[in-house]
């Protein structure tokens, strides 16, 4: 049996019948834009053989010619940008052969099963998905982004898989989740699809060319043609994802049921550690260099947290799927800096100013460098509203200056204000810093954040963690603290080797009534100073 039509005519609707759709729209606008062509060649002939003698049909006959000519030039100029155009193409690790042949063959072995194309290549993204990724255009030839074997056109597409699959995942599980994903290569087969699909990328990218200094021409007359296939174009690919999902029926079709539990804790597990263990070092210029081993760390604690998620860490003794990859801790180091550079805009390679940092040592490097710069953060914004200094950086400093006994937090606000204007300006000037070529080509295209974490924080939550940070570093100084590292949560306080979770809503008590009560008998029990300068950075 084909690979190819069998699997686009089980798609419903057909896949196929969408393509040629299409297909349609592009035969249209190109009948459109040599219309003026034809009809200029019709006169023109009947001017040669004597039936358009009189006037005006000369005048006529020049003026269709220069129409046509002028069409016939700002179409092939258009038609040229949509051929040629660089469709986008998702950043990820490529994974040679050589990296991983055991999962290579495990792809191969599932490509052969349901009698289709084996992808051309794999790919690991820092991200909770799977999916075939085309990158035969030329455009990425000629850039050096390489399809794998047979990049050339017609090949098939690259596996990109998702990099915390390969970590969480046993290989079993893995081979389930991946079976439809790589059904999905006998679609792609079929002549019909990939041009419709090279076509609407083409236009896409057309759309991104447009948008540059006097191009703007090109963009108007690319998003009306994906307006016009835009509906049967995503028809389309939901016939292709059900087709495909048809062929992969017949493998692990049970496994996969249960495989998908873990996509979702996998997801889960991966946005905490991103968001809450992540980010923090990204922000103090350092990158957690194994982030899909940390997930493993992330969910079983979550396992141990959560009775729904008991039964998952009995998987943990089975085969996981990293153990298809030849140097599982060289290929992670990469993934965890591509996510640095996707999440949070990070450089593309280490430097000085941006180092990786192992998970045994985030605490000193990461949690404790955070709490004292941001210590010293609230201390220089005091300084800058004239608060007195008194005997240094204490925490007393801090209390008395937020102690409100009306209530109205103003001083609070001012604080908050001017935290927020300084950490904005250290963002700029960290910005403009990095404006040199060497730094321009380190930090790449997407020096922004393709896919922020979260939102920018208010003043009043950047104010609290100031005031949080101020307390941490201050019972590190003077008390039995030290800086911690816990999974689902981030940067932790421990005290005497036990997580100290209560203190947040004693810091909102500070900084949102005015009330240091709560605080200071905290403070008291725990044996903290608060009139001990403390150690800044």
């Amino acid at each position: 049996m084909s690979g190819t039509g069998s699997i686009v005519e089980g798609g419903a609707p057909s896949a196929r019948s969408r393509a040629l759709a299409v297909l349609r729209v592009r035969s249209r606008a190109l009948a459109l834009g040599v219309l003026p062509a034809a009809l200029a060649v019709v006169l023109v002939s009947a001017r040669m053989t004597g039936r358009l003698a009189g006037d005006p049909w000369p005048a006529v006959t020049l003026a269709v010619c220069g129409v046509a000519l002028l069409v016939l030039l700002v179409g092939g100029v258009f038609a040229a940008v949509v051929l040629r155009a660089s469709p986008a193409v998702t950043p990820t690790v490529p994974l040679p052969e050589s990296a991983a042949p055991d999962l290579y063959r495990l792809v191969r072995d599932l490509a052969e099963r349901m009698d289709v194309p084996a992808p051309s290549a794999i790919a690991l993204t820092p991200d909770c998905d799977s999916w075939l990724e085309d990158r035969t255009h030329a455009a990425h030839r000629r850039a050096g982004i390489s399809g794998g074997r047979g990049a050339e056109p017609g090949a098939a597409p690259v596996l990109v898989i998702g990099s915390p699959f390969l970590w969480w995942m046993r290989v079993a599980e893995l081979r389930a989740v991946l079976a439809p994903v790589v059904a999905g290569t006998g679609p792609s087969a079929h002549p019909d699809i990939a041009d419709a699909r090279g076509f609407v990328r083409g236009l896409d990218a057309a759309v991104d060319v447009g948008s540059r200094p006097g191009l703007g021409w090109i963009g108007r007359p690319a998003r009306l043609l994906l307006r016009l296939c835009q509906e049967d174009a995503a028809e389309m690919e939901r016939g292709v994802a059900a087709a495909a999902s048809d062929r992969a029926q017949g493998v692990d079709y049970g496994l996969r049921i249960v495989a998908q539990e873990q996509v979702g804790l996998a997801y889960a597990g991966w946005d905490r550690l991103l968001t809450r263990v992540a980010l923090p070092a990204w922000r103090m210029g350092r990158w957690p260099a194994h982030l899909d081993a940390g997930v493993v760390s992330a969910l079983t604690e979550l396992s141990r947290r959560d009775r729904l998620a008991e039964n998952f860490t009995s998987r943990l003794g089975e085969r996981p799927a990293c153990d298809l990859l030849e140097r599982p801790g060289v290929i992670d180091e990469a993934a965890s800096l591509l996510a640095a550079r996707l999440f949070h805009g990070g450089p593309a390679e280490a430097g000085p100013d941006w180092s990786p940092v192992d998970w045994a040592a985030y605490p000193e490097e990461v949690v404790d460098r955070k709490w004292r710069a941001e210590a010293t953060r609230l201390h220089e914004a005091l300084d800058a509203l004239a608060v007195p200094t008194g005997p240094g950086p204490t925490l007393d400093r801090v209390l008395g200056y937020l102690t409100d006994a009306a209530g109205e937090c103003a001083a609070g606000e001012a604080l908050a204000g001017r935290l927020s204007g300084d950490l904005a300006r250290e963002e700029r000037s960290a910005g403009a810093g990095g404006t040199d070529a060497g730094a321009a080509v380190a930090r790449g295209a997407d020096a922004v954040p393709l896919f922020p974490l979260q939102p920018p924080r208010s003043g009043r939550d950047l104010l609290a963690d100031h005031v949080t940070a101020m307390v941490c570093a201050a019972a590190v100084d003077s008390a039995d603290a030290a800086p911690g590292l816990d999974w689902l949560d981030g940067p932790v306080l421990l005290v005497a080797g036990e997580r100290r979770a209560d203190l947040a809503p004693r810091v909102l008590s500070l900084v949102e009534d005015g009330d240091p009560e709560p605080l200071r008998d905290w403070l008291a029990e725990l044996g903290v100073r608060p009139e001990k300068p403390v150690r800044l950075v």
